[in-house]
């Protein structure tokens, strides 16, 4: 079942199950994108469910919100389809002047996307695609624009690494990607679960998504790099200040973290893929237990977190890239073929909202432009493409 197989989970949680309109799209108008699903995402169990009209644009069905989290009041407007003939990206990050930097999960291609054209600049050597593996995350170094660096997570013939390259650019504005250094190795390699995302967060540390690679005994070991969301420095060393001392673990018990991304708070959220049922939003703690493989969702035991959102069927969702807007925290669904929007308030997430329900297919990575702009990109196996969208407020 490709990027969310069957597998043993616990659905042991109340739910609050919502419907929401059909999505009615028309490009550059006013209320495009308008909500969709259906869906049956769940807001914590300690809610109760509240009836809304399902043709409001900040409808989401029959399941509230916290309390002090309201829905997005407008939905993300579509400015442009870009079809640049991608394949497969997994990520994009953009330089200051506005070009984005994709990657390519399969054949390893680092593109650039200037005025509407993708340019391959570089395939990055020791890449061993297969399954879900791949050429996956990229992220600019927080000091770019001195050191040119920018690093990626890869799939290699014998684990999930991370190498950092630098990226420059000749007196044309052609741009060109050095000889890899690898900074960071030894997370375990599968056909899935393979994680992939990786961000500097506002501490200028790098923070990584990885997956379980299939090996349910990592994720509660605090020794093992799978399940994990690990902090590093800019060198691949476990950041100070790590909650288990020496160690890049941040945050543990995760199955397959996806998305990565922070309020303006600077608070820690990521998406993650569940078995068959529950995938989450999580509000990250240092240090915290997220429960995988014991449980899922939001059950309320002791001693693990539970998750801010769940989506009981993973048919809805399967949330992939993560990024945050004022507010609002927006995921891209890889079978759930839409784009998420939740509200957030503080450390609650409100309920919600599906956009472009079937229109793209498969929606990989959310990230925020330089203009304003939100891109989302494409995941179909087909020359691939990106949405440009103005987000919602």
């Amino acid at each position: 079942m490709g990027e969310h197989e069957a597998g043993r989970g616990s659905r042991i949680r109340d739910r609050f199950v919502f419907t929401s309109a059909c999505v009615s799209l028309v490009l550059v108008t006013a209320c495009t994108g308008s909500p969709s699903s259906p869906g049956s995402a769940a807001t914590p169990p300690s809610q109760s469910a509240n009836s809304q009209s399902a043709n409001s644009p900040s409808s989401s069905g029959n399941a509230s919100a916290p309390a002090g989290a309201s829905p997005a009041q407008r939905a993300p407007e579509l400015l442009q389809k870009l079809d640049a003939g991608l394949q497969l990206p997994w990520s994009v990050v953009f330089l200051m002047d506005g070009t984005a930097i994709v990657s390519e999960r399969d054949s390893a291609l680092v593109k650039s996307i200037r005025d509407g054209r993708a340019t391959t600049i570089r395939q990055v050597p020791g890449v061993d695609p297969g399954g879900e593996g791949g050429l996956l995350g990229l992220a600019l170094s927080p000091t770019f624009e001195t050191d040119r660096w920018l690093y990626a997570y890869f799939t290699s013939a014998s684990d999930n690494r991370i190498a950092r390259m630098q990226l420059t650019a000749d007196s044309t504005g052609k741009l060109s990607l050095g000889e890899p250094e690898v900074i960071f190795s030894g997370m375990s390699k599968a056909s899935t679960h393979n994680g992939g995302r990786i961000r500097f967060g506002p501490d200028g540390y790098l923070y990584v998504g990885t997956g379980d690679s299939q090996r349910r005994e990592q994720p509660q070991d605090t020794n093992a790099l799978g399940g994990k969301i690990l902090r590093l420095t800019m060198d691949g060393r476990p950041a100070p200040g790590n909650p288990f001392g020496d160690n890049p673990v941040y945050s543990y018990g995760h199955r397959n973290v996806q998305g990565l991304a922070w309020d303006s708070s600077g608070r820690l959220w990521a998406s993650e893929f569940g078995p068959d049922v529950d995938d989450e939003l999580n509000l990250i703690t240092p240090g915290g237990n997220y429960g995988w493989p014991m449980v899922t969702g939001a059950p309320g035991r002791t001693g693990l977190i539970d998750a801010k959102v769940v989506w009981p069927s993973t048919a809805d969702a399967s949330p992939s890239g993560l990024e945050i807007i004022d507010g609002v925290a927006y995921t891209g669904a890889l079978r759930g073929q839409r784009l998420w929007a939740v509200p957030l308030s503080g450390e609650a997430a409100g309920t919600p909202v599906a956009y472009f329900t079937g229109e793209y297919g498969r929606l990989r990575d959310v990230a925020r432009a330089p203009d304003g702009s939100m891109w989302v990109l494409s995941n179909n196996r087909n020359p691939d493409f990106a949405l440009i969208l103005r987000p919602g407020s």
